[in-house]
């Protein structure tokens, strides 16, 4: 009878685990991945869900195009197009925003790169903005759309075309996995701004964060479940990764005060890619303000490196 018991109770504690496991999987699967309005997010980094009308970027001069394609996926995906009169072989910034997100919250970056004479293209990433998808990518798939991105602009500057790519925070993991993908010769330079190394790092750090919770077993149990559901895993969605087969020159930047993505993964980046590199390290500086707590310096360091390699 008590041997009897104690297989029954074992049976009860070890269904109670795997309802329980299943329970945090679905819900850390829904905190994260699914699309939708994002409680630990502030009001300034919340995408607005109708989409971008981009009425308060009073400095592009001419009136912006959208720009759509469909994903490999079978998404619509949407991108603003300012243009500019420029000089000789035009030159363009492509920028990639964070997560949570869309294409009107990079009005300051756009109008940093206005400002030197770029051309911009400002999509709005799988499942954020006025872009399809029910799955963030955290820049896995966002690669892949970066890519016909690029190839799409080449095609719209038939005269030619120099292209730059920034972005920030998952935006900046976007442009540095895009960096391993095989890119045309109209790429010249890369720039990120407080990017992570890997999903699987980023989400782990998270998970102690903001629940106090270890990395096992939730974070390998939910990569798996978005494999099934989103079509990538955290594991393969790596910055490091990419970076080793990246060439083009790239300018790393992130706070030392950042606790959302921390500093640390700078150096994993950094040390990563096979190409010219530089690092600009904003002091004091928390997730993705370097810009606005030193826009002198800020700004400094991203026209030099790009009077050292886009021209």
């Amino acid at each position: 009878m008590v041997k009897k018991i104690g297989i029954f109770v074992g049976i009860v504690l070890l269904l109670s685990i795997i309802v329980g496991l299943g329970w945090g999987v679905n819900y850390l699967f829904d905190y994260a991945i699914v699309r939708g309005e994002k409680e630990f997010l502030s009001a300034s980094e919340a995408s607005g869900s109708q989409g971008s009308d981009f009425s308060n970027w009073s400095f592009v001069e001419e009136e912006p195009t959208t720009v759509t394609q469909t994903s490999f996926d079978k998404l619509k995906l949407v991108a603003t197009h300012f243009k500019q009169e420029q000089k000789g072989i035009p030159k363009l910034a492509i920028l990639s925003h964070g997560y949570g997100s869309d294409a009107e919250h990079m009005q300051d970056f756009g109008e940093l790169f206005y400002e030197m004479g770029y051309d911009l293209l400002v999509p709005d990433a799988r499942a954020h903005g006025q872009s399809e998808g029910e799955y963030i990518g955290f820049g896995w798939p966002d690669r892949l759309d970066y890519v016909e991105w690029i190839k799409l602009m080449v095609n719209r500057y038939p005269e030619g075309v120099d292209i730059m790519l920034f972005g920030i925070s998952m935006g900046g993991a976007t442009v540095m996995m895009t960096s391993g993908e095989d890119l045309p010769d109209n790429v010249k330079v890369i720039i990120e701004d407080c990017g992570y190394d890997t999903v699987a790092n980023e989400l782990s750090y998270q998970l102690k964060d903001m629940f106090n919770l270890p990395s096992f077993p939730l974070i390998p149990l939910t990569s798996v479940y978005s494999g099934i559901k989103a079509g990538y895993n955290f594991n393969e969605a790596s910055s490091v990764a990419q970076l080793n087969k990246n060439s083009l020159p790239m300018l790393f930047i992130h706070g030392d005060a950042d606790k959302f993505v921390p500093f640390e993964m700078l150096e994993s980046n950094y040390n990563a890619t096979q190409g010219p590199k530089e690092k600009y390290v904003g002091r004091g500086s928390k997730h993705g303000t370097s810009f606005k707590d030193d826009r002198e310096g800020y700004t400094k360091a991203v026209k030099t490196f790009l009077d050292k390699y886009m021209n």
